[in-house]
């Protein structure tokens, strides 16, 4: 039996058995693993990423499960290296003050708190705080600088023994990693035994509304376990305990929620928009099969319009790079059948430089390449990123170069 890997068979939020595959895209290396040019030569092992929806609660989710100790332990994504994330923090904890869920005093715990961004805020406002991430380095160096940081998954146990020496939490965050595990039920444990009985739980998830919209089939890759709506969380709390009793639509990742749960039988009302996000999901069928058969082959008809038109400027004999060396950018360029086409990919982050692609090991190179290399066209693989991509290299369009951005609708710049 495989030890990085295993099928689940039973859904992850409700625990009904044999969620139905609806959407298979190719298989992928893990969407983050950018090697050196040491492991340039190394076979990187390929995961499913199938897509099965519950018949029971109509969540969303991969049913194969990488080892997290794969996928977290050495994670290098960093929350101040994204475009725009720390002023989103910023107003976030602005926007938790101005709710007044937190007294003077108050404990604060962020699970999967990076490189402590979003808590450095919460500091500053005169509050205790504890992160809790498991990337070794990351939460390392956000305990190095001054961030109380517990470097290790969180847990129900973790979080009693933390209500033992800090007390109980008047604010549990959780934000863009309530996705990436599979033991939910006992994360939402956790959280319930943590909050104080005016405590507040909130969390950002990518919207599954927004992802199926906005043809967002990129932000699938194995760290990414549950594709979140309102329905499913819903039943999950009340099933844990607790209670949702507020949403937000934010735009941050292409479109997500941010949540707000409360103990069973807490002290704040549900807000109207709980129900009317319930509704708009079942108008859309979003439990349905159906859907996810219509989106799939729309993502199938927009990948054969991108991949003939690059096909027939391969034929011409013009050359072709990408942009963009993130896990969405993996996801992209397999199912797509890219990997052929790009003779190198530009990124901006200096980490990624001079390493090479997941499994297809294409050279990741500065942007400075693009005019260093002069490819006839550049396939904005960070798609979501294209405007800012597109501003700031205005210059390689007028010296004759080509943008493809491959979705929404492909179009050529």
């Amino acid at each position: 039996m495989r030890k990085d890997v295993y099928r689940r068979e039973t859904c992850r939020l409700c625990e009904a058995p044999s969620p139905a595959c609806v959407v298979a895209l190719k298989p992928t290396p893990i969407g983050d693993d950018y090697v050196a040019a040491s492991r340039r030569e190394d076979v990187q092992p390929m995961y499913p990423l199938d897509l099965c929806l519950c018949s029971r609660c109509g969540h969303l989710q991969l049913r194969d499960v990488v080892n997290p100790e794969l996928l977290f332990r050495n994670y290098i994504y960093v929350t101040s290296s994204s475009l725009g994330l720390v002023e989103h923090f910023r107003k976030y904890a602005e926007d938790m003050r101005a709710r007044q869920y937190l007294p003077p005093g108050a404990f604060v715990l962020e699970i999967g708190s990076n490189d402590g961004s979003l808590l450095r805020f919460f500091q500053q406002q005169g509050l205790r705080v504890l992160g809790v991430e498991p990337a070794t380095a990351i939460g390392g160096r956000a305990k190095a600088s001054g961030v109380d940081t517990r470097v290790e998954f969180f847990t129900s146990a973790l979080a009693r023994e933390v209500r033992q020496t800090h007390g109980a939490a008047h604010l549990v965050a959780a934000n863009n990693v309530f996705a990436h595990a599979d033991s939910l039920g006992d994360m939402a444990d956790g959280i319930r035994d943590l909050l104080a009985p005016d405590g507040v739980f909130v969390f950002e998830v990518s919207y599954l509304v927004d992802i199926v919209q906005n043809m967002l089939f990129d932000t699938v890759y194995h760290e990414h376990l549950s594709y979140h709506a309102v329905k499913p969380f819903a039943a999950f709390f009340r099933k844990h305990g607790m209670e949702l009793f507020d949403v937000q639509r934010i735009p941050s990742k292409g479109g997500s929620i941010r949540g707000f749960a409360q103990l069973a039988g807490g002290p704040r009302a549900v807000a109207p928009i709980v129900g009317e996000l319930l509704q708009l999901e079942a108008g859309m069928g979003l439990d349905q099969p159906a859907l996810y058969a219509r989106w799939s082959a729309d993502i199938d008809r927009r990948k054969r319009a991108v991949l003939d038109f690059l096909q027939a400027r391969r034929a011409e004999g013009k050359t072709i790079a990408g942009y963009g060396a993130s896990p969405t950018c993996t996801t992209l360029t397999y199912h797509f059948e890219l990997g052929p086409l790009l003779d190198f990919v530009a990124d901006d982050n200096p980490a990624k430089q001079g390493t090479f692609s997941p499994g297809l090991h294409t050279p990741v190179l500065a942007s400075e390449a693009l005019y260093d290399r002069r490819p006839d066209y550049v396939v904005i693989l960070a798609w979501n990123y294209a405007e800012p991509i597109l501003k700031r290299h205005q210059r390689f369009v007028a010296e004759g170069g080509h943008f493809v951005v491959p979705l929404l609708e492909r179009r050529v710049i």
